[in-house]
């Protein structure tokens, strides 16, 4: 007897190819058939009619482990359609903690998440206790977190002993079943890392069978270089890179996603393996101590809250911004573009901007950062609104360019739902499946599915998922093309979207009927000599 009939349904198999009518049978976690009409009893039968069913939606973009072990349930992206999530990304793991180091790592990560408590663990040991949730985890090893191992927060080059226990630390996560290495330039202290700092380290990802995942060094200014340092890095190595949440930030770099795609196609014709992933929104979000000039970031938290305690430190950073832009974001409008996402002294005032702030206590901008990093001890969360919508539209349409929200697993009453998150959080993956691809055309609704499923599934190396096929995982997602939206919105981000009414994991329905289920059937993916599984 089957477990699991949902019938009647179109199905995109996340091939790419066009929907089909067709019952769809699952049986011990698995499918165990698509057919034109299913005969034989089953002990739930869920009707589809009207409906697509598509494989379940691969987040391969997401900082959830900053949020899962405190909302397990993960409402915010499992509402969305989402059955799998990659983590650790941006060079920020929560392991491995070596001795002596989990303090330096719990205050480094308060930026991005100031209810994280951090403790002594291996890769292995950490993989192995994290907690039961309702989404598939996939896990990277950190680059920023090896350097806090090691180095520190110091602004020099590993010694060759830092180098070798860096080394052994990857080496020791990739063994557990980590996916490979995250990177993040574009701040303190991965911004201090030498390109063959990264190189050394990929050599041990290419004796694993690993991956790369890379925050470019820069996002304004500076991406094309950074682009082409990630390009290289994956033709040197051998080794698989993507390019997260690939997008051009600032005034400056407004209408150049064309230029930046045909460096990235350049590379793919002639082999690199390189690909991307990006959201469909115009703002991004960071803590808001990694806009200030990495000099200022140097050393740590205290030194930098020391530096930004002297007034002409101050000015010396105003002037900074005012020619060069906010670090890795660009030049912006005014502080008007930049908003109170979580803030440990200040949530009354989640949602209103820097400027505003500045203006309703008569200070100048920068010192209403500076005292607010000050008043959070560095745990200020900020969006930052500096993305064209046409290039966001360029990158959505290129094949090479893949669905990732950049966002985390929350839920309104969770203390991970603190403030007002950005709405990718609710909303990325309906976002592109109704705004984009029905309501504009951008894509096809199979080629919106296939970015989503197939296509992340295939650069992960996911073993017997991202398709509905006979034997696949049964990660399954069911959608209204018709109605499916989101709702979250940057001044209202806490609203799940619309038209997603049945979700399964691994055989398990946590979404019914549009809503959750309670259950928690997602499982740790590790990856092995034939894949990820």
């Amino acid at each position: 007897m089957d477990d699991l009939v949902i019938r009647g349904g179109m199905i995109l198999d996340g091939t790419g190819a066009d929907a089909v009518r067709a019952d769809l049978a699952v049986r011990d976690g698995r499918i165990a058939a698509t057919t034109p009409q299913h005969s034989g009893p089953a002990r739930r039968v869920i009707e589809a009619e009207g409906l697509t069913v598509a494989p379940g939606f691969i987040d391969i973009k997401t900082h959830s482990d900053f949020t899962l072990p405190y909302a397990p349930r993960a409402e915010s992206k499992i509402m969305q359609g989402v059955t799998t999530e990659v983590v650790g990304h941006c060079g920020f793991s929560l392991a491995p903690v070596v001795p002596g180091r989990a303090r330096l790592l719990q205050e480094y990560l308060a930026g991005f998440a100031p209810w994280i408590e951090t403790r002594e663990t291996t890769f292995a040991a950490y993989m192995d206790d994290f907690p039961a949730t309702a989404v598939n985890a996939v896990m990277q090893v950190g680059h920023n977190t090896l350097r806090l191992m090691t180095v520190g927060m110091d602004n020099r080059a590993p010694t060759g002993d830092e180098m070798a226990v860096m080394q052994r630390l990857l080496a020791e996560g990739l063994a557990a079943g980590a996916l490979g290495l995250s990177s993040g330039l574009f701040t303190a202290p991965g911004s201090f890392a030498e390109p063959g700092e990264l190189h050394a380290l990929l050599g041990v990802v290419k004796q694993h069978g690993g991956t790369y995942a890379t925050h470019l060094r820069s996002e304004s200014d500076g991406v094309f270089e950074a682009v082409r340092e990630a390009i290289e890095a994956s033709e040197q190595s051998g080794v698989h890179v993507q390019i997260v949440h690939l997008k051009l930030s600032g005034l400056d770099n407004r209408g150049r996603a064309g230029q930046l795609l045909a460096e990235i196609d350049g590379a793919r014709r002639r082999g690199v393996q390189v690909d991307c992933d990006a959201y469909p929104y115009t703002c991004a979000a960071n803590p808001l101590r990694n806009l200030l000039p990495l000099w200022v970031q140097e050393g740590g938290l205290q030194p930098m809250l020391g530096r930004l305690r002297d007034p002409a430190v101050r000015r010396r950073v105003a002037r900074e911004i005012d020619e060069r832009g906010l670090t890795s974001f660009g030049r912006i409008a005014s502080w008007d573009a930049v908003s109170l996402g979580t803030s440990r002294t200040r949530s009354v005032d989640a949602g209103r901007t820097i400027a505003e702030l500045a203006r309703s206590v008569g200070v100048e901008p920068i010192d209403l950062v500076c005292d607010l990093l000050e008043a959070d001890a560095g745990a200020t969360y900020v969006v930052v609104c500096s993305i064209d919508e046409a290039d966001v539209q360029a990158l959505l349409r290129s094949p090479a360019v893949l669905v990732g929200s950049d966002g985390r697993a929350v839920a309104p009453d969770s203390v991970a739902g603190q403030g007002r998150p950005h709405p990718r959080f609710y909303g990325t993956f309906p976002r592109v499946l109704g705004h984009y691809a029905r309501d504009l055309g951008l894509l096809s609704l199979p080629e919106a599915v296939h970015k989503m499923t197939g296509a992340p599934a295939r650069v992960l190396g996911l073993v017997e998922r991202g398709l509905l096929r006979e034997g696949y995982w049964a990660d399954i997602t069911t959608f209204d093309p018709a109605t499916i939206i989101d709702r979250a919105t940057y001044d209202d981000p806490h609203r799940y979207p619309r038209g997603i009414p049945t979700v399964v994991v691994n055989g398990v329905v946590v979404v019914d009927s549009g809503e959750h289920t309670g259950a928690l059937p997602g499982r740790v993916l590790r990856r092995g000599p034939g894949g990820v599984a």
